[in-house]
């Protein structure tokens, strides 16, 4: 569950930079929600391959 936790964290942390990207326009808020969601896939992909690899183990 702490995975979970930090995908959830991630995403929160993300929250003011969407409002000020699709809200406002700010151009510079819009690059931090790429980088965050680059991040987010990236542990997401870890995720896939944890599960996968405790699947084999069993």
């Amino acid at each position: 569950m702490a995975r979970f936790d930090e995908i959830r964290e991630l995403v929160m942390s993300l929250e003011d930079d969407f409002a000020k990207f699709y809200e406002k326009g700010n151009q510079a808020a819009g690059t931090r929600v790429r980088k965050g969601m680059q991040d987010l896939k990236g542990l997401a992909q870890d995720i896939r391959v944890e599960i996968q690899n405790m699947k084999n183990e069993s």
